[in-house]
């Protein structure tokens, strides 16, 4: 006997995962915990005994029911679901299944479609943070077709504009959890940043390395994932994150200079594989330490001119773009806001089915 579940599988900008309603899983959360690792296979190389991809970007899991606070629609619960260990990680976002959280909202009648656009305002509980998506909804349908083309997605589809809001310390405490611009750990000169997503830049000149590697280069390089995990670990603590041997966060990203027209270059860990694009916060935090003076990307990162840019930040497959706006007091800039565009698509719905023996369904 199984227990069937009812569940969407939606690509997310460059992710892809289920979507559920709250109140079809689990209340205890060891048990829910059991449920979606049981749903994506985990914990195996393959994740073959699930829906899961065998990569972290195809093994998340986006949990979401009506809003507890008044200045949101929805809660968006975001859960990690490590591909060879039984854990289930909430101690992050994720900015692109953020984007199929609108569209989905939308399509379960959490939320009422107003028009031709719909604003979704997103409460996101992992870090308590705010994401309003605005979602194609003519005729009071979601529109998934359209022109919207991002780097690491075949085709194009409907765009679905992400403004995040208070997202400076959502996981850390602070933009700068060490308090420093730069800090220097294992003789390598880093920058600690928590503006959505808690990140470590560092030049990977500093590493011996070009920045250029294609993905699985990097994979395959254990000198330098063995040196980098060095890195995070001692770092976590002076983050404010604790013992992070166990946890996704903080991710690791080299930088380098911008070869596509972008304003920088990266290579990031998530934390132990390199990422085939760069998660959506992910940009966020990187665009804002590149605004910022004194940060390790000073004399790499190229920046456009005024309070408003667009910067570009190119990755493995192609480039992510951030809008953000600076705000300048004497010496001193400030990141006030940023917002980036993704799309979605709804992939298939139905039930996703596990063995009784991890949930009875009661």
């Amino acid at each position: 006997m199984q227990t069937r579940i009812p569940c969407v599988q939606m690509r997310g900008g460059t992710s892809k995962g289920a979507y559920f309603r709250a109140s079809d899983l689990p209340g205890d959360p060891a048990v829910r915990d059991r449920v979606l690792l049981a749903v994506m296979g985990s914990p195996d190389i393959r994740q073959i005994d699930g829906i899961g991809g065998a990569d972290p970007l195809t093994s998340k899991v986006a949990i979401v029911s009506p809003s507890t606070r008044p200045d949101a629609q929805v809660d968006y619960l975001f859960a990690q679901v490590v591909v060879n260990e039984a854990r289930v990680d909430y101690g992050q976002n994720c900015g692109n299944m953020l984007a199929g959280v609108g569209p989905y909202a939308i399509e379960t009648g959490m939320v009422p479609a107003t028009g031709d656009e719909t604003p979704v305002a997103i409460h996101m509980v992992n870090t308590g943070q705010i994401a309003v998506a605005t979602v194609s909804t003519p005729g009071g349908r979601v529109e998934y077709d359209g022109d919207q083309r991002i780097d690491g997605v075949p085709g194009s589809a409907a765009a679905i504009p992400l403004e995040f809001r208070d997202t400076a310390g959502s996981t850390c405490g602070a933009l700068l959890p060490t308090g420093n611009l730069q800090d220097v750990v294992d003789g390598v000169a880093v920058t600690c940043i928590d503006n959505g997503m808690p990140l470590v830049l560092m030049r990977a000149a500093d590493l011996g390395r070009s920045g250029y590697e294609t993905r699985e280069q990097l994979d395959a390089d254990t000198e330098l994932k063995a040196r980098v995990e060095a890195i995070r670990l001692k770092i976590g603590p002076l983050m404010n994150l604790g013992d992070v041997s166990a946890r996704t966060v903080p991710k690791m990203c080299l930088i380098s200079e911008p070869r596509q027209g972008g304003a920088i270059n990266t290579r990031s860990f998530i934390p132990h594989r390199c990422h085939a694009s760069i998660g959506v916060l992910g940009a966020v935090s990187v665009a804002t330490a590149a605004a910022m003076p004194g940060t390790v990307c000073d004399g790499v990162a190229v920046l456009p001119l005024g309070d408003h840019p667009t910067l570009g930040i190119e990755h493995p497959t192609g480039e992510l773009s951030v809008q953000i706006n600076l705000s300048r007091q004497s010496d001193r800039v400030e990141v006030d806001s940023a917002a980036l565009i993704r799309t979605a698509r709804w992939l298939f719905d139905g039930h996703v089915c596990v063995s009784q023996r991890v949930w009875d369904g009661k």
